[in-house]
């Protein structure tokens, strides 16, 4: 009584060609499953799609397992830190996407906006109440550990988080790299089997479990979202307590529009991804950072994607375990994407999953927090406050240009991302207050922020996953070193200037000195 069957499911569910591997299934309590509950629960909090699905598909087994029906709650506060407008509008519209998908299914979809802090609060009790099991994504970052490990310790039946990340299981590396090179040897050597275990396409194909029943009262202490909430539109959102300043982005949400950005890029930008991603004039960048973040689109669907577009097989895998790019066995365009779907947005999980203080100063490398801390004192030829960082009130036209972009649309152009770290490092009061200044910028305005490749990406500027480099710089010491002279040099950026860094033709006065 009450232990989940872990291998039934392949013969009860026969479109399920395996079932979810165990090492993405982490159990986060220790209670029992109650057979005799009224249904179970699925709690979508990162990977918010029907397709593709590791906790979804983990769900449908432990229904078809019990013969009960499936709940799917997907929820959204209105507390968490950088809540605003850009953000919950993009939730929502997955949330509208999925309405329509779950109930397409036969499936009972539950879609709750808080409309005022502490709302929702009891909601999830009340559903695990009537509950036989909790299924919920294993997400490393930000607020969902906590909000897991505090609701586990009160649901009263087994809740288990599902690790549908990225295309290794988080818990198949038993360290924390500190290079993209050793990472990448590490994947050569123990990716390649779990390119097998691929999530089902649709969990829900021949769903037949039936609709699940809502306990008594629920629906009128918890009110659905409805269809003008879940549009997204800024009228709908006005109402909401959270930061109307920072509006809607310029890309729309959910997992149709996240498909639709991904049939994009392998069918008009993939070939120029290798050789032009860089420059800010090529539309060749993927753009489906914020899609990955949200849970709108899965990085087995990406991969499976680009395979197929690619015609490639297993057996082309290049057997080599030095640490090299290019191995999967695919065009030069693919590979280069590879490396940053895979070895890079992977580091940064690899981190987050097993380190607490992935946004700590004191969690860099020792030699880059010494060579950040001799230049501490060195005097800075320009410093600016966070607003005058946000508001592009700096003296650099082509760093303006990017944090307008950002604040704007809620993306940057990825070369100028870098850039644009770099000079927060070079014009801030200590390292530790730049370090302060980029986490804030890019959660508050980046539709991918709040992700461990938002901190993964901030701690490379101040030395992460890199190497000390010579010459010794003023302020930077050994970090590596990029400057906006070179940058336009470099990359072909006229037509992104002409429209990100309208009215700055020239530099702006510096408002402070150190």
């Amino acid at each position: 009584m009450g232990r989940i069957r872990q291998h039934r499911s392949v013969e009860i569910c026969p479109m399920a060609k395996e079932p979810v591997p165990q090492l993405r299934i982490r159990p986060v309590n220790d209670r029992e499953v109650r057979e005799d509950g009224d249904f179970v629960l699925y709690w979508m909090i990162a990977a918010r799609r029907r397709l593709a699905n590791f906790s979804l598909q983990r769900a449908v087994e432990v229904a078809r397992d019990l013969g009960k029906p499936l709940l799917v709650l997907e929820p959204l506060r209105s507390d968490y830190r950088w809540a605003s407008d850009r953000l919950h509008a993009f939730v929502v519209q997955g949330m509208a996407d999925n309405l329509v998908e779950f109930t397409d299914a036969g499936v009972t979809y539950y879609a709750y906006v808080e409309p005022e802090p502490d709302a929702g609060k009891g909601m999830l009790e009340a559903l695990t109440e009537k509950a036989c099991a909790v299924v919920t994504d294993d997400f490393p970052c930000f607020f969902l550990p906590r909000m897991v490990t505090a609701a586990a310790a009160r649901c009263p039946v087994r809740l288990e988080a599902v690790d549908g990340n990225g295309m290794l299981p988080m818990r198949a590396a038993e360290k924390v790299y500190s290079r993209a090179f050793d990472f990448r040897r590490f994947l050569q050597k123990a990716l390649p089997p779990h390119l097998s275990d691929f999530p089902e396409g649709d969990p829900l194909r021949d769903y037949d479990l039936g609709p699940a029943k809502l306990p008594a009262g629920f629906e009128e202490r918890w009110p659905a979202a409805d269809e003008g909430l879940l549009s997204g539109d800024v009228e709908e959102l006005a109402g909401l307590p959270i930061d109307h300043e920072v509006g809607p982005g310029v890309l729309h949400g959910g997992p149709r529009a996240a498909g639709k950005a991904l049939r994009a890029f392998l069918g008009d930008r993939l070939d120029r991804y290798g050789a032009e991603r860089s420059h800010p004039d090529s539309d060749s960048p993927s753009g489906l950072s914020p899609y990955l973040h949200f849970g709108h689109l899965s990085a087995h669907q990406v991969f499976a994607g680009l395979a197929q577009r690619e015609e490639w097989t297993r057996e082309r895998i290049v057997d080599t375990r030095k640490g090299q790019r290019g191995w999967y066995g695919m065009g030069e365009a693919a590979e280069a994407f590879l490396d940053e779907l895979v070895t890079w947005r992977e580091l940064g999980f690899n981190f987050t999953s097993q380190r607490d203080d992935y946004d700590d100063y004191e969690s860099l490398p020792e030699w880059a927090r010494k060579s950040l801390e001799k230049h501490a004192p060195d005097e800075r030829s320009h410093t600016y406050s966070l607003d005058e960082f946000a508001q592009s009130q700096t003296h650099d036209r082509v760093w303006n240009a990017a944090q307008r972009q950002l604040r704007e649309t809620g993306v940057m152009q990825n070369y100028l991302r870098m850039l644009w770290g770099k000079k927060v490092l070079e014009w801030s009061r200590t390292p530790q207050e730049a370090m302060a200044i980029l986490i804030e910028l890019n959660n508050r305005y980046a539709l991918d922020g709040r992700n461990p490749n938002s901190y993964s990406g901030i701690s490379w500027v101040l030395g992460r996953y890199d190497r000390p480099w010579a010459p010794e710089r003023d302020v930077y010491g050994v970090i590596r070193y990029m400057s906006s002279d070179n940058t336009v040099r470099k990359l072909k950026m006229k037509g992104y200037l002409a429209e990100w860094a309208e009215g700055q033709a020239g530099l702006l006065p510096t408002r402070r000195k150190a």
